[in-house]
């Protein structure tokens, strides 16, 4: 999907602030004149390259920040560095180049002129602390990297910065089959927990007072702290519906607009949601539902109604427009085939390279009969394809058609065009540009 689409859906649903997972000029080009707040980023796989050379550093900031702050310009105040670098599922790949390179960072900055108002930080998973027993006060830094913890945030803290944390109550309820339901969302419906006389009925406070325990412990107590990301999955899990997707946004958004904060930080929260975009190519290492966590289908139409104001009137998002999509056909197996040996590893390659994630347990598509889940598997290859004829072959088990056999749970989506197409006028081999972004 072209940025200049992406960036007209927010501005049409009043977003104000963007947080991105790179510096692509393309689409932080598309944010010009917008007056939206933005995050940029640095991936996990470059920290290497700014941790080792000051100059490194200079040269991104150069060509990632200060050119884009010209009159009309793009309105960039954090620069993410890395992306929950510290997760224990990295085995310490980024240990010794994060804190280099966040602090290169921030100097490349203050050389430039714009440090006072452009901050570096690093967004963490909610997993760099935690706490005994599940109460908050006694939350401290991870015991494995508490010392590096320590420097960064008064590093952080010495330069008026922010702590910025992914706090997600899906992954309490995904990670723990105990886990009580009822303490993911915020309509009260469980049992309060008690901390020393702090009532905590949901999970999302507990976390979040859990790392304001964490930085007083480390010295900093008034660190401002940014929830990077923050959303509910609608689907990948069982839990992971749009329904429970609706409840979780509902009551966080009459959250946010009570503007009392949690019971150790008053006041109005700063939070991006997460995302906007389903994004069909994301890791499923931690989940399928990793792929599902936009608010918006793949091509910009609203999953469900939301109560965006916390007011309590619902509706559905204003959808993106002008979106092109490729023919109305889908590849589906050829019943008159008989050949059944051949299925399962036409299956499993199809699976390999597009998104089958929907078909799993509690999924979607998790209802489908055996014909649908073959036909499912291939029309996701097939349109990731770009609807290339040989795509949907499989040996002679597949066929296109022009019947659209989605269901009132299961889509069988179409293609939509890449932004090659939609701006050099034909076909291109490569999947529709996502733009990985929080809201």
């Amino acid at each position: 999907m072209l940025p200049t689409t992406v960036v007209q859906m927010l501005k049409d649903n009043k977003i104000d602030k963007v947080k991105l997972f790179d510096a692509d000029s393309w689409t932080v080009n598309a944010l010009a004149g917008t007056g939206m707040e933005v995050m940029v980023a640095i991936p996990n796989d470059q920290l290497s390259h700014f941790s080792k050379d000051f100059d490194n550093a200079k040269d991104w900031v150069k060509e990632n920040v200060t050119k884009h702050l010209y009159k009309g310009g793009v309105d960039i105040k954090y620069v993410a560095v890395g992306n929950e670098p510290f997760l224990k599922t990295y085995n310490g790949s980024f240990l010794n180049t994060t804190f280099p390179a966040l602090k290169n960072i921030q100097k490349a900055l203050d050389a430039a002129g714009i440090g006072n108002k452009i901050k570096a930080t690093i967004p963490l998973n909610a997993d760099v602390y935690d706490s005994s027993n599940d109460k908050p006060s006694t939350g401290k830094f991870r015991k494995d990297i508490r010392g590096l913890m320590t420097d960064i945030v008064k590093f952080l803290d010495s330069h008026n910065s922010a702590f910025v944390v992914n706090i997600y109550p899906f992954l309490s309820l995904f990670q723990n089959p105990n886990f009580p339901v009822d303490f993911a969302f915020f309509d009260g419906g469980g049992t309060p927990t008690n901390d020393n006389g702090v009532q905590y009925t949901n999970v999302f406070d507990a976390n979040y007072d859990t790392l304001v325990w964490s930085l007083k412990a480390a010295g900093v107590p008034d660190l401002k702290i940014i929830v990077g990301e923050a959303g509910w999955p609608t689907d990948g899990d069982k839990h992971a519906t749009p329904d429970l997707a609706r409840r979780f946004y509902d009551g966080f958004m009459r959250k946010m607009a009570k503007k009392k904060g949690t019971p150790l930080r008053e006041g109005q929260l700063d939070v991006y949601l997460f995302g906007l975009l389903d994004e069909n190519m994301k890791s499923i290492a931690p989940g399928a539902f990793e792929r599902h966590w936009g608010i918006f289908q793949y091509d910009g139409k609203p999953k469900f109604p939301m109560d965006f104001e916390g007011t309590g009137q619902e509706k559905y998002l204003v959808p993106a427009k002008g979106v092109q999509y490729l023919e109305k056909q889908w590849c589906v197996f050829d019943k008159s085939n008989k050949n059944f040996s051949l299925v399962d590893p036409n299956l499993s390659y199809a699976c390999a390279l597009a998104d089958c994630t929907p078909l799993g347990y509690g999924s979607s598509c998790n209802k489908l009969d055996i014909v649908g889940n073959i036909s499912y598997a291939f029309n996701m290859y097939f349109q990731m394809q770009s609807q290339d004829v040989q795509a949907c072959d499989f040996q002679g088990l597949a066929k296109i058609t022009k019947t659209n056999m989605s269901t009132d749970e299961c889509l069988f989506p179409i293609e939509i065009m890449s932004a090659d197409t939609v701006i050099n006028g034909e076909l291109s081999d490569e999947n529709v540009t996502e733009i990985d972004q929080s809201i």
